[in-house]
Parts: structure tokens; sequence; C-alpha cells
């Protein structure tokens, strides 16, 4: 039997909220689990008695459906990824809450780096008029820039209690009016509008009848619809473990581990191992239920070759026709975590798909500035939630994209060697042999 358009499978959506302190991401999210009867009926008991409750009376203080650290609910902020999972008839859904705070901006851009869209906050009752223009708040533009960083596909912008402004249509036309401006400086594209109100409701699930005014669906129908693009382009098998079976016989058996990342591989195809860029070719693979002709990306995988190659962690498996070189040098737009600033010439770890190596930071050479989206030239280090663009160069080669061209091998965090601290997370835009 065929599916009908509302019975279509449109996989799991992964999206993050984001804003400044205080937009309301987690009681949004909140209100949205609770509307769409994904609340267990000991939940709300335990919220209706909950000592940290900052709303009045029975009403529920839905943002503890997502603050679960007690120093969050003391304080009434967001400070670490709250992850919660809620199914429609419809979809199944991922949620990352991330903090709104500048303090914790690396929070954020880990909720977002595996995220197909962004709900980014707005609240309607703090944006400011500045010389006849509506001012977005800074962390507004952050979230909005690291999101374009990120390639994230589909941008909501909720534009949040509009309880408080009357519902008015002017604030909403106002705000969007700026975050569109916003949007075109950076280069999104994808970009979606809807007034609502995380406390009381309005244009969460259902649609809203104090902003009739308001014609297009509500938030959660938004969510239901968002197309995600699948996984394509050519094979990318990045080896995590090399496995052995009767290593001390001659028919022993050797197979590599891993996850397809992008693209498949079948059996019979030809394959170069890079970055040594050895030949060879499948013999076998092997899924978590038997043996498999064909793997596809996403699928966790063994693969065992017809020739008996150097194979390690930390070796990609590419086909034999892929241009892919391995590359030494790269350029990359990096986000700091650390509270050490970034030391240049200074050796890290790099860590990129499965392999690790020692890095050094050539130079930076731009840092970003959130408030007017400029990229200043002037800094030469980068602190604690800066975002910049920097060199690097590698001690030895490794398989990698361009984050555009193919984020799973685009991306990587770098380490420092003493602590084992992650100091960065970062995107590849360039690179060079």
């Amino acid at each position: 039997m065929s599916l009908t358009p509302h019975q279509e499978d449109l996989g799991v959506l992964r999206f993050i909220t984001a804003g400044s302190v205080d937009d309301g991401k987690s009681t949004l999210i909140g209100r949205l689990l609770y509307d769409s009867k994904s609340v267990l009926t000991d939940q709300l008991s335990a919220l209706a008695r909950a000592k940290h409750k900052r709303t009045a009376g029975e009403d529920i203080d839905f943002s503890l459906l997502t603050d679960g650290l007690e120093a969050e609910r003391e304080q009434g902020i967001t400070i670490d990824v709250a992850y919660r999972y809620f199914t429609t008839a419809r979809r199944k859904f991922i949620i990352a809450d991330t903090p709104g705070h500048e303090q914790y901006t690396r929070n954020m851009v880990t909720g977002a780096s595996t995220a197909h869209a962004a709900i980014v906050l707005v609240d309607a009752t703090r944006v400011t008029e500045v010389d006849g223009r509506t001012e977005l708040l800074a962390q507004t533009k952050r979230h909005s820039a690291i999101v374009k960083l990120l390639g994230l596909q589909h941008v909501i912008v909720a534009i949040n209690k509009m309880d408080l402004v009357d519902y008015s249509e002017t604030t909403f036309d106002s705000i969007r009016a700026a975050y569109l401006a916003l949007a075109q400086r950076l280069g999104l594209e994808d970009v979606r509008f809807v007034p609502v109100s995380a406390l009381k409701g309005d244009n969460i699930v259902y649609a809203s009848e104090r902003m009739p005014w308001y014609q297009d669906e509500p938030l959660l129908d938004l969510l239901e619809a968002l197309p995600v693009a699948q996984s394509g382009g050519e094979l990318r098998f990045p080896v995590q473990l090399v496995a052995r079976q009767d290593g001390s016989h001659a028919d022993d058996f050797r197979g590599y581990m891993g996850r397809v990342e992008s693209g498949s591989v079948r059996v019979g195809q030809a394959l170069r191992v890079l970055p040594a860029g050895r030949s060879a070719s499948v013999a076998e693979i092997v899924g978590p239920r038997g043996l498999l002709e064909e793997a596809f990306a996403g699928q966790c995988v063994t693969i065992r070759l017809t020739e008996d190659v150097d194979v390690s962690r930390g070796d990609t498996f590419v086909s034999a026709e892929s241009a892919l070189a391995p590359s030494r040098k790269l350029s990359a737009d990096v986000c700091w975590f650390d509270e050490d600033a970034l030391a240049p010439q200074r050796k890290y770890l790099l860590k990129q798909a499965t392999s690790t190596v020692y890095v050094k930071v050539g130079s930076v050479d731009t840092v970003l500035d959130v408030s007017t989206l400029s990229h200043g030239t002037d800094k030469t280090t980068l602190a604690m939630n800066d975002i910049g663009r920097v060199q690097l160069s590698l001690q030895k080669p490794v398989a990698a994209d361009t984050y555009d061209a193919n984020p799973a091998t685009g991306a990587f965090v770098l380490i420092d060697e003493a602590t084992h601290h992650t100091v960065a997370a970062g995107m590849i835009r360039a690179l060079a042999a």
C-alpha cells in the first residue's frame, strides 16, 4: 500500500534552538513536547512539584523539561546541551536545546554540529530601535553566523513572547525585516518566520486565534515538512578499527571496520586507500546481520579486501576513480572553546574523521566581529568563543574534503596534547598538498 502525503516517511529531523539568554528556548521546546503529547504523566507531576518553578499557581514551567541540571534550574539559564526525542504521526525528531549565553557558545556549536535545521528565537520585547532601524541582539547574530558556518540546511526564526507585545503584526514585520537583512549578509538561504508565544502556546503546535494576520503554518507543521538532504557524493569510508581473527593462520580474517560517511561501496568495487594511495578491491562486506552486496551512507560495516595491503586506523577508502588527494595544509574556520587563548606556532592534535595528527597553527587570518559581522585582520590569536579563519600545517597528510563538499570529512577538532581538552572545532574551507 502506498503512503499518502501525510503518511510519507520524511526521515529523522535533527534541529537545535538558538538565541540569546531568556529568549525562551527551553520554554518553547517544553511547550512543543507538551502540546504534541510527548510528556509522560509522571513527568508532569514532577514539574508541578518542582522547587525552582518560575510560573505562578498551577501553571507549568515548561523550561524544566529540558533544563535538567540543578545549576540550570537555580539560575534559570541553559548551560549544557539537552537532547530530547519525540515523534509525531509524520516524523521523528531529535532536539538539541542549546545555551544562549556567550560563555557557552562552544556548547551551542556542539549541538549544531549534527543538526539539519535551527530554530533561532528572537525575543520580541528585547529588540531595540537604532536610527529608525530594528537592532537584533548580539547573540542572535553570533548564533546565526554559526548556523551559516556549520552549513545547516534550514532556519526557522521564531519571534517569541508575542503575548507581551499585544500580538502586534507591526512588531513581527519589523523584526522579520531586520533578520532578513542579517540573513542576506550571512548568506543564509532557506529562512522562515513564525510569530509565537511559547508560554501561552500560540503557533507552536496549534494555529493562534490571537494572530489572525498570520496565515502560515504553526511551528510543528513547519518542522514536519522540512526536507532533509540525503548523503550522496563520492565514497568516504574512514577506517575505525582493523579486525583480526585467527591471526596465526594463513587464511586469517582481516576486516576494516567503520561507517560509510558518504556515497556507497559494493562487493567487487575497486578502491584506493588514502593517504598512502594503495589500490585494492572489495572482497566482502559484513553488516550487523550478515553479508551485504552493497553498503550506503550511515551504515556501519566491516570491509574485507581482496588484496593484502597495509591499512590501519585513520586511513580512508575512496573509489578508485576519485580525484581526492591527501592534504597537509588546511585553511579552516575555527570556533575556539578553551579558556586559554590559541597559541600560534604551538602544536596541537587534530582529529579529523578517524585520523589524529599533530598540527601547527601558522596564522590567524581573520576574526569575526559578531556586532558588525565584519572579519577583522588585527588579531593574531583567538580567545574563548571567538570564530576565525586560520591556516594549519599538519605533520602528515590526511584524506579530507572541504566542509561544504562533505561535512563528515571536512570537520575536525583540535586537542591540547597536555590537558587532552578539546580546544576548538573547525570546518575546512580549502586544502593543499
